[in-house]
């Protein structure tokens, strides 16, 4: 009898473990989780940039820093940022955490460039750059992108810096020419 017991009592623990295991595997925050990181593992911590298509939507909606807000593009899009970054450099993925709550994931992560090129060391620069995604997932691929990055320590600062001072130029330049075109026009009438 003590047996039988014994028996049935492992029966119900390897049955429960075993119904625990399969609900996880089915949990579909959990599988948008995993979506989700074989993006960032594909694009952004290997070099294995032609996988894209295996979690991106062949089109999918981009609001990002910058004119890219509530944009359409076409999956390859995502491959041919990542390969800009590989060909100028070494990239490095580094997950702080992910949070998953209906069809979204957010993912807040650690971009760390190591320049290789000309271009890249002056361009880009070494560094870490925070980053926050949030991607809405809908029949196992990426169809909306929240791209939220921390640029501000990096020479993405100096480009909108010298953007914004060039501007100040003009804005400046217009007062200045129509004071010295104001100074000849006196300096006529005085003559």
């Amino acid at each position: 009898m003590r047996q039988i017991h014994i028996l049935f009592l492992l029966t119900l623990f390897f049955g429960a473990a075993f119904s625990q295991e399969t609900n996880l595997k089915k949990d579909p925050l959990e599988i948008n989780k995993q979506i989700a990181l074989k993006f960032y593992d594909d694009l952004w911590a290997n070099n294995t940039t032609h996988r894209y298509a295996e979690t991106v939507a062949d089109t999918y909606v981009v609001h990002d820093i910058g004119e890219r807000k509530n944009v359409t593009e076409t999956a390859i899009t995502q491959k041919e940022i990542a390969d800009f970054f590989w060909e100028n450099g070494d990239l490095e993925f580094v997950l702080d955490y992910q949070v998953a709550e209906d069809d979204l994931v957010m993912t807040r992560w650690s971009a760390n460039f190591n320049p290789k090129t000309l271009f890249g060391k002056y361009f880009i620069g070494k560094g870490n750059i925070p980053i926050i995604n949030v991607l809405r997932i809908k029949d196992g691929k990426i169809v909306e992108f929240w791209n939220h990055r921390h640029d501000i320590d990096t020479p993405q600062t100096m480009k909108f810096t010298f953007k914004g001072l060039l501007i100040g130029l003009l804005i400046a330049l217009i007062p200045t020419i129509f004071a010295l075109r104001l100074r000849r026009k006196l300096k006529n009438v005085g003559a």
